[in-house]
Formats: structure tokens, sequence, C-alpha cells
């Protein structure tokens, strides 16, 4: 009897370590994989950039998804290199896709963190957050307007270990190289992409849930032009 017990209690056990962990223990979503060309070049998408802050309520195709993420800060070199530059390597940024209400097609509302060696989505929190994020960022209604919200979050003590005390900078650097990234993918794809600085940090980060190591940097709602 105290054999079972034991064995009962070291289920529940491991049940809370899990339910703690990104993704409440759901296995990753594969993306499907990125074209590396298209149709619109970088003068185009250059002379094309705006920010948008109307966007129509029509969803996103997840090779939509797929394509802003790798373009944003994607593997693209077999040695796993990305696309947005990082000082000596560290990768100090971290991308969250905030899916909304029928805002993916055939993906769940929710929060996922973007894997970027798998080139997958990781399960972080299941339900609607835009609303939340939107009133973390000083409640600008437009962003929860959105499909898609894509938060761009860094981690200093990441970027310390190979850069030291500069590592506030350049992960700031760095969080800047892939927002231009998205803005230029999305105009490539037809769609409109905005962006948002003015947020109250803890509440963000609540809304994203993110990890203790993590704060906040960017926010970018993207979609169908309104």
């Amino acid at each position: 009897m105290l054999k079972i017990i034991a064995s009962l209690v070291m289920i529940l056990w491991l049940s809370v370590i899990n339910l703690g962990t990104a993704g409440f223990g759901a296995e990753v979503i594969k993306l499907p994989p990125p074209a590396t060309k298209g149709t619109v070049s970088v003068e185009e998408a250059l002379q094309g950039r705006r920010s948008s802050r109307s966007f129509a309520a029509r969803p996103l195709e997840l090779a939509q998804v797929s394509q802003l993420l790798w373009a944003a800060d994607g593997i693209n070199r077999p040695e796993g290199k990305r696309t947005a530059p990082a000082a000596r390597a560290a990768y100090a940024v971290d991308l969250y896709l905030v899916a909304g209400e029928r805002g993916v097609a055939n993906l769940a509302p929710g929060v996922y963190r973007y894997l970027a060696p798998e080139h997958a989505l990781e399960p972080v929190a299941n339900g609607e957050f835009r609303p939340a994020v939107a009133k973390a960022c000083n409640s600008q209604a437009w962003i929860a307007g959105a499909p898609i919200i894509v938060a761009i979050a860094g981690d200093y003590a990441r970027c310390a270990v190979k850069n030291g005390d500069k590592a506030p900078m350049y992960t700031h650097f760095e969080a800047g190289f892939v927002g231009q990234n998205l803005f230029l993918e999305a105009g490539a794809l037809g769609l409109g992409a905005g962006i948002a600085a003015g947020f109250n940090d803890k509440a963000l980060a609540q809304a994203l849930k993110l990890p203790p190591s993590q704060v906040p940097l960017l926010v970018m709602p993207v979609g169908h032009k309104g």
C-alpha cells in the first residue's frame, strides 16, 4: 500500500512539474517550410513599408505565419545562423505569437513561442490574449484588432554570456533587426504590420506568460490591411 501511495505522489508531482513548463505538456506545432524566393524585390518591399493600425477581420494562413516568423528570425544557413544578426550569435531575442480567435486558420487561439531551430511553435498558453496585450500596451485598442500579434522579448543574461555589459544594447539592436525583417516580409506578403513600444513591462510580460529572465521589447500586430 505504501508503495502504491508513493507512486501516486510521484505521478502527481511530475504532473505539476509538467504544468509549469512552457506549452503545458503540449507537443510543438511544426510550421510549413518557408519560401526562400518571392515575387517582391527588397526595393519594392522598402518602398511600400508602412505602419498599419487597421486590420481586416480575416484570418491568416499558417503558411503566412510560417513565412513571417522565418523572415523575422529564422534559420537561413546549415550551421544554424539566422536571418537577423545577433552579437556573437548569442541569440538573445525570442518571438512570441499571440493568435486570436479565428486569427490563424487551423491554429487554436493562444500564446506560442517560436522555436527557430525547429521552425515550430511551442504552445505557452491557450485562449484569447490579444485584449490583455492591448491593455498592457497603454490600452491601444487597434492592437487587439489584428488577427495575430508578434511580440519580441529579450534575455539580457543570455546575451551577457558572450557580450558582457554590452548585453542590453546588443539585445535592443537584435530586436530592431528582427522587427524590420518582420515589417519587410509582411509587406512582401501584402499584409499590414504595426509596431508598439509603449507598454507596461510587467503587465505585458504577464499577458505573454514570459519567463522571469525575459523582458518585452516590441509588439507588432500583423494582418490583412483594413
